[in-house]
């Protein structure tokens, strides 16, 4: 799972995308899946481009393809779905109000290096 984390944010950081964390639900009874990585762009056209990063680049690196993406009609949050990750791709403005990662302030994190807003 580490590799496929990994690589999500690989992606993400290769389209510009802002605050990469990921998040260790794997402790925690009633988690949806194990980990989330959240991240956030500045524009529709940077959430879609983001997710699409993702994509291609899950499948040429790990050969694993996503189960499921939604939120792509509208890009201001797009959930991309891979069993045990979930990726949330926001729209700087609804991060900010929905403030996910602080859902899950007691999961492990791990920031990645990328350009902070």
């Amino acid at each position: 799972m580490s590799k496929l984390i990994d690589t999500i944010a690989s992606a993400i950081e290769d389209k510009k995308g802002k605050n990469i964390i990921a998040l260790d639900l794997s402790k925690f009874d009633g988690a949806v899946c194990p980990a989330f990585v959240i991240c956030n762009a500045d524009s529709t056209t940077q959430v879609e481009a983001i997710a699409r990063g993702i994509e291609e680049k899950v499948l040429e690196t790990i050969g694993e393809k996503v189960w499921r993406i939604e939120g792509l009609g509208t890009s201001v949050w797009v959930v991309m779905d891979y069993g045990d990750v979930l990726v949330h791709i926001f729209q700087t403005e609804l991060r900010d109000f929905f403030k996910l990662e602080q859902l899950w302030a007691d999961a492990p994190a791990t920031r990645y290096a990328s350009e902070e807003a």
